[in-house]
């Protein structure tokens, strides 16, 4: 005898009603503990003085040997005098990290932008923010606008120059790995193969002695250079900038590093209330005004 058909659709009903909650019950289910610890891991990403630094509770910050006027003060990266250092300082503190939990390093140039794991947990160094150098390691938001000066002595014929063109037959140098190296190769394109230097300080003692007619820095330190290096040297001009969006420093990190949009945000926030602003003025006010180079 078969049961009625109202009979077997309440059986059916009751199985599929019982493997469904067997099924629900061999399931993973959410965690709401995982799930709240996950949203509360990111959201302390960038929790103060508790980041994912080179070592815990410090900030290692580096920077080149020597470090030059007016970008630090006597040599002394971690006396917070000095456009740079007091930004890394002022970021440092955005970030968490008091004076006293900074560790300076030394790192050359070059070095500081290469391919490779880093051994800071940002650079600070004049480096120019550029999709070329992207491709090997991170850049925070920019923080300071800059641009590339021409310096050459007194009287000489490269102080004459009014114009690009007239810088074309010169020989000019600049440090090596530099955008002031590519302002020489990309737009002056002068006749002559420039000179590269390993650090700037070679560059100003080539110009002293006279073997390059003039060389190209950016423009805070053209302008130091002229007061305080070379004091028979003049600036010649600056560089207009070469795209819609003007050259600028960023800070310099490992490829892919978790403290990126930590350290973007601090310079960000600094930019918005003016703290970057009161740095550029306080240390590099001289810097001010130059000739345009077109």
């Amino acid at each position: 005898m078969h049961p009625a058909p109202s009979a077997l659709r309440r059986a059916v009903a009751a199985a599929t009603i019982a493997l469904l909650a067997t099924a629900v019950g061999c399931a993973p289910q959410p965690d709401d503990k995982a799930s709240g610890s996950s949203s509360s891991s990111a959201g302390t990403t960038c929790a103060k003085g508790k980041l994912a630094t080179q070592t815990s509770g410090k900030l290692t910050i580096a920077t080149d040997e020597p470090a030059y006027e007016p970008w630090f003060k006597g040599d002394k990266p971690a006396n917070g005098e000095g456009f740079e250092s007091a930004v890394a300082y002022a970021v440092a503190k955005q970030l968490g990290y008091d004076k006293s939990a900074v560790v300076w390093q030394s790192v050359p140039f070059n070095k500081a932008f290469a391919p490779g794991v880093k051994t800071f947990d940002f650079d600070i160094n004049q480096v120019s923010i550029s999709a070329e150098r992207k491709k090997a390691v991170d850049f925070s938001s920019g923080y300071y606008d800059v641009r590339q000066a021409v310096i050459a002595l007194k009287g000489s014929k490269a102080a004459k120059a009014t114009s690009i063109a007239g810088l074309k037959g010169l020989k000019l140098g600049a440090q090596v790995g530099t955008t002031s190296l590519n302002y020489i190769s990309d737009v002056v394109k002068p006749s002559q193969e420039a000179a590269a230097y390993s650090k700037n300080d070679q560059a100003v003692s080539a110009l002293k002695n006279g073997q390059v007619d003039a060389i190209v820095v950016d423009l805070p330190t053209a302008f130091y250079i002229t007061s305080a290096q070379v004091t028979n040297a003049e600036i010649v001009g600056q560089f207009e900038n070469q795209s819609g969006t003007p050259e600028q420093f960023g800070l310099v990190l490992d490829k892919g590093s978790a403290l990126t949009s930590c350290v973007s945000s601090a310079v960000d926030a600094l930019r918005k209330d003016g703290t970057l602003a009161a740095l550029e003025k306080q240390w590099l006010s001289d810097a001010v005004d130059a000739p345009v180079l077109k």
